[in-house]
């Protein structure tokens, strides 16, 4: 006997997952994830028992709900199936499985579809923060079709533009977490940053690359991979993370001059696998570190006068990724007032998902 769970696969941003109504999952915790390793067919590196992709990138999960504050429209749980391990991840946001929430919840009616644009107050459940998805809506129906490209993506879709409200130290407390904008471990000068999403910036010269290194080659380099482990592991409850060995949390980026045109350029380990693009809400990260006065990002970027700045383009394997932002200096301490990007989102397959009966019995 199997269970049939409603369900959605759709693409968001540079990431794919799976979206539920929250209803339609298991209320507790620990039948909940089992339900969700079994849908995604973790712990295989194949994933070959179900739905997930065989990454990190496309074994994500997406629990909308009614929202249950007053200043959102709905809830977004983001969780992580991790491939390889038996172990659902809720420690952190999505922002790129954040682009398809808003077109999720139109389509279910938990938020009513304006004439043209219908703006979708998200309560980033994981964090606390409020994300503001603005999806095109003609004639009150959802559009997946448009001129806008992002990088990492094929094809053009409709924009989802996304603002961010008071992201600022949403996972650890503080933008600066450690309190200093750099720090140094295992004489790797660093800066511990969150903007929405925790993320430790390092030079990737003094780790003896060069920062244009390629994913795979990236990927194949175990004594690097296990330099920058340690450091994560330490530096995880400095930035109020606690014991980091089983998070997905904090993201390592490792940074190096621009050579594309763009702020700064960037290898993101997320935290073990090589991402082939960067994440929405690690390039909010890292854009914010390049205007933070003594950051190691602000060393490589060299920007001049960040107040001046408005938009921040973040080099990445595969292209760009335009961030937007407002934010002042005071006694040399910056303060974020918006940041804000693009993302693109396509519903993929809408049907049901199954799981062994012995796992759960929908009521």
């Amino acid at each position: 006997m199997q269970t049939a769970i409603p369900c959605t696969v759709m693409r968001g941003g540079t990431s794919k997952g799976l979206y539920f109504l929250g209803d339609d999952l298991p209320q507790d915790t620990a039948t909940r994830d089992a339900v969700l390793l079994a849908a995604m067919g973790s712990p295989d590196p194949r994933q070959i028992d179900g739905m997930g992709g065989a990454h990190p990138l496309t074994s994500k999960v997406a629990v909308v709900s009614r929202a249950t504050r007053p200043d959102a429209d709905v809830d977004y749980l983001f969780l992580q199936v991790v491939p390889t391990e038996p172990r659902v991840d809720a420690g952190q946001n999505c922002g790129n499985i954040l682009a398809g929430v808003g077109p999720f919840a139109i389509e279910k009616g938990l938020v009513p579809a304006a004439l043209g644009v219908t703006d979708v107050r998200i309560h980033m459940v994981n964090t606390g923060a409020v994300a503001v998805a603005s999806v095109q809506t003609p004639g009150g129906v959802v559009a997946y079709d448009g001129e806008a490209r992002i990088d990492g993506v094929p094809g053009t879709a409709a924009p989802i533009p996304t603002d961010f409200l008071d992201v600022a130290g949403s996972s650890c407390g503080a933008l600066l977490p450690t309190g200093a904008a750099r720090d140094v471990i295992d004489g790797i000068a660093l800066t511990a940053i969150d903007n929405g999403m925790p993320v430790v910036v390092m030079r990737a010269a003094d780790f003896g690359k060069t920062g244009y290194e390629t994913p795979d080659e990236l990927e194949a380099d175990a004594a690097l991979k296990a330099r920058i482990e340690a450091i994560r592991l330490q530096i995880g409850p400095r930035m109020n993370l606690g014991d980091v060995t089983k998070k997905t949390v904090p993201k390592m980026c490792l940074v190096a001059p621009p050579r594309a045109g763009g702020i700064i350029c960037t290898r993101n380990f997320i935290p073990h696998r090589v991402h082939e693009a960067i994440g929405v809400l690690g390039a909010v990260s890292v854009a914010t570190a390049c205007v933070t006065p003594g950051s190691v990002a602000a060393e490589v970027a060299g920007i001049a006068d960040v107040e001046a700045v408005k938009e921040l383009e973040v080099e990445h394997p595969t292209g760009f990724f335009t961030v937007a932002m407002d934010v002042t200096l005071e006694d040399g301490v910056i303060h974020v007032r918006r940041s804000a990007l693009l993302r693109t989102a396509r519903k993929l397959m809408e049907g049901q998902v199954f799981v062994p009966a012995r796992l759960w019995r929908r009521p």
